[in-house]
């Protein structure tokens, strides 16, 4: 079994315990969430492809975090409340939601659930011929999955990283615009800081370092950056 990342958001911890446990058993790859502060963050460093969202939180609840998320991620997000109500679990969804789960819940429901979500998603039901790919050299870029696969290695991409990517892969070896790139990462330019698509491209940059990824993407001065394929990837 792949070990697929489980993100849960629930703030009793007696309760998110138990269940990491119990998906570990599985090997699912599982993460708590410990600031009620900054969920998106921390979901995002993970990277999940499920998360177990409850509604009941600190600060916000979890249909504003859904949300939230959904602006930055496209796996299946499952709430897990002991509301059970049907206005909550029609806000559930409506709030961006995949499904629903009425506590107190039983652990074989919850894997049943992830795994035929993680079907639909990742595996065997998928639309994988469909699947939008860029392949360039030994790296292909996995645009639903906001993956990038280099030398087998899979590298988890936030939104705005993958959209940089997608540009800059699928214009290789051209140079791309700053103002194609800022017109593409941001709905209102007009209002996003200059200094805002370097921060962007540095954290791009870094994460394929990290990730030993010899490729670079170049900066061209006054004109914009174009992603160059390493020998070591051709």
């Amino acid at each position: 079994m792949d070990h697929h990342r489980i993100f849960i958001v629930e703030d009793d911890i007696k309760i998110a315990t138990l269940l990491a446990e119990h998906l570990r058993k599985y090997q699912y790859n599982v993460a708590i969430a410990e600031n009620f502060e900054e969920i998106v963050e921390e979901c995002l460093s993970f990277s999940p492809h499920i998360v177990l969202l409850d509604i009941n939180l600190p600060s916000y609840d979890g249909y504003y975090w859904c949300r939230q998320l959904r602006q930055h991620t496209t796996c299946p997000i499952i709430f897990i409340s002991a509301r059970s109500g049907e206005m909550d679990q029609i806000f559930a969804l409506e709030n961006g939601g995949d499904d629903f789960i009425t506590k107190p819940f039983n652990y074989e429901i919850v894997l049943a659930k992830i795994k035929s979500h993680l079907r639909r998603t990742y595996g065997e039901y998928s639309s994988r011929q469909e699947e939008r790919t860029i392949k360039l050299g030994q790296l292909t870029l996995y645009l639903e999955r906001m993956e990038l696969n280099a030398k087998e290695v899979d590298i988890p991409l936030q939104k705005k990283e993958c959209i940089i990517l997608e540009l800059l892969m699928g214009q290789s070896p051209k140079v791309v615009s700053r103002e194609t790139l800022l017109e593409e990462l941001w709905d209102d330019q007009a209002f996003v800081d200059e200094n805002t698509l370097n921060v962007n491209m540095t954290r791009v940059r870094k994460k394929l370092a990290e990730y030993g990824v010899t490729s670079v993407i170049e900066t061209v001065r006054g004109a914009g950056y174009r992603f160059v394929l390493s020998p070591e990837e051709v």
